[in-house]
This record gives C-alpha cells, sequence and structure tokens, in this order.
C-alpha cells in the first residue's frame, strides 16, 4: 500500500508542471545515446507518448552523424570535418539523405508509432519548408545555414495531432534541382523552436549538462553568464555550438532552453515533470 501511495505522490508532484505545459509546444533535439541505445529508444518513445497524452505538444528533430559517417566509411567515400562541421560534397549529401531521411527518420517514426503515438516524418526539403543557403561553400560545401523555416506546414501538422519528426535537411528555393544542405541538427531545432513558438526547447546529449571547471552542474545560467564562460574557456569544444544553439531559441523567444542527459532513462520526464530537472537550464 505504501508503494501505490508513493506511486500516486509522484504523480500529485508532477501536475503543477502538467498544468503548466498544456498545449504548449515542447521542440526536442534526439541525438546521442539516447538515440543509439535501444533501451534508451524505448524510454524516449515512452516518454514522447506520455507527454503528448498529457497535452503537450512534442516536435522532434534528429541528427545522425555517426551512422553518416559508418555508411561513408563502409562506401568508401572520405569524409572530412572542418571546425567540427562535415564537409558536404554532393556525394556525401546523397549518404546525408539517405541516412538521415531515408532510415534514421523513419525508424524514429516507426518506434513512435509503435508505442501508440501519432508521428509524421519529414525533411526541410518537403514543401521546402526549411530553406537554407551555403555556410561557405569554398570551405564546407553543401553545409547549409537556415534562411526561412515556414511554420505554417509544422502547425498544421500539430493541428491535426501529429508528432513531426524532422530530419536536418533543407532545401534551396531559387536553383531547380538543388541537392539540398546538410544543417546542424542542434540550430535546425532552435530555427523550428524559434519559427512555431515552442515553450521550450530540450537537446538530448552524453553529458549531465553544462558543468563548471570542478566538473559541477551548473543548473541554471543567462545569456550573460553562458558568454562568460565560453569567454573563459570553461565552455569548449562540443558543448560550444549547443550553447549557442540554446542562444538562438531564448532569443527567438522561446522561454527556457534545456541540456540534458539522454544517458538517463526518462530523462524527458524528469527535467519537465520535476522541480530537480537533470539538466541545465539556459533563460533569457
Amino acid at each position: 500500500m505504501q508503494k501505490k501511495i508513493g506511486t500516486v505522490n509522484t504523480l500529485l508532484d508532477a501536475l503543477p508542471f502538467i498544468k503548466e505545459f498544456n498545449k504548449e509546444i515542447v521542440v526536442i533535439k534526439y541525438g546521442g545515446s539516447a538515440q543509439t541505445s535501444p533501451k534508451l529508444k524505448e524510454k524516449f518513445a515512452e516518454d514522447i507518448l506520455l507527454m503528448y497524452l498529457v497535452g503537450i505538444k512534442p516536435v522532434v528533430i534528429h541528427g545522425g552523424g555517426h551512422k553518416i559517417t559508418d555508411m561513408l566509411s563502409a562506401l568508401n567515400i572520405p569524409t572530412e570535418f572542418i571546425e567540427g562541421q562535415r564537409v558536404t560534397t554532393k556525394e556525401v549529401m546523397r549518404i546525408v539523405e539517405m541516412i538521415l531521411s531515408g532510415e534514421i527518420n523513419k525508424d524514429i517514426v516507426s518506434l513512435l508509432n509503435s508505442h501508440g503515438a501519432k508521428a509524421i516524418g519529414i525533411s526541410g526539403k518537403d514543401a521546402h519548408f526549411i530553406t537554407a543557403k551555403p555556410k561557405d561553400f569554398s570551405k564546407w560545401g553543401l553545409t547549409g545555414n537556415i534562411t526561412d523555416v515556414k511554420a505554417k506546414v509544422i502547425e498544421n501538422l500539430i493541428h491535426e495531432k501529429f508528432i513531426p519528426v524532422i530530419a536536418p535537411i533543407a532545401a534551396d528555393d531559387e536553383e531547380l534541382g538543388h541537392p539540398g544542405y546538410n544543417i546542424n541538427a542542434d540550430l535546425c531545432a532552435s530555427y523550428v523552436a524559434k519559427a512555431i513558438g515552442a515553450n521550450k526547447i530540450i537537446f538530448l546529449t552524453d553529458t549531465a549538462g553544462v558543468l563548471d571547471n570542478d566538473k559541477k552542474l551548473l543548473e541554471t545560467l543567462t545569456k550573460d553568464e553562458v558568454e562568460a564562460l565560453k569567454a573563459d574557456g570553461t565552455i569548449h569544444g562540443g558543448m560550444v555550438p549547443k550553447v549557442d544553439a540554446c542562444l538562438e531559441a531564448i532569443e527567438g523567444g522561446v522561454q527556457k532552453a534545456h541540456i540534458i542527459d539522454g544517458r538517463i532513462e526518462h530523462s524527458l520526464l524528469l527535467e519537465l515533470f520535476t522541480s530537480e530537472g537533470v539538466g541545465t537550464q539556459i533563460i533569457r
């Protein structure tokens, strides 16, 4: 009986947060171990379904860099990174789209639907709802910077009770037959969150969040604090594009951005429905 009462208390603790986020859009950047571990994939699907059932409107943007690299290696296609971003030749772009749109996107959609959700997979090339221009063609090739997100496409899917699952590939509106652009998934998530008026954006990563120099978790940060931590080198390496994507989102109107540990089972629910949370939140 005591265990049952504990379960009820847990539900009651979550109730204020369920009320707060009901009917709100939450964008989730899905990557890292949460996207590759079979057990964590199941927990992720359960989290998304529960969010959906309590009235939250989840939108998922996913990456897939490791699988792209594995496929390029298997096909003996050389791949190169400059400043942490993949150089995307036309040959590489074909593989990027095949893996992101053709494999990973459909796997995520199938996983969510098998758990009882109503998910639909798209890329930015569908209805040209994400358009881009080259970041620096001479340097990165078909790696792009987003120029526009047509929010209405996603808003229509949400209105029809779908969970959009988005592959970070963009179209070029000007060039007929253009192969498209490979977009950084973190920034793609931020641009989508801004465009559709999301309440929150959550980045699932393989770290506890933003850490200080003593490896302690920094639970809440402002823009000024983030910039100071970047300047003194506390935030460095792969965390820099993550926090930049967070700042991009909150400066565009998103209320809060979160970087959480996707290696923890049900980390999404812990971040959304508990007072303590499990990662770093970046606020305006």
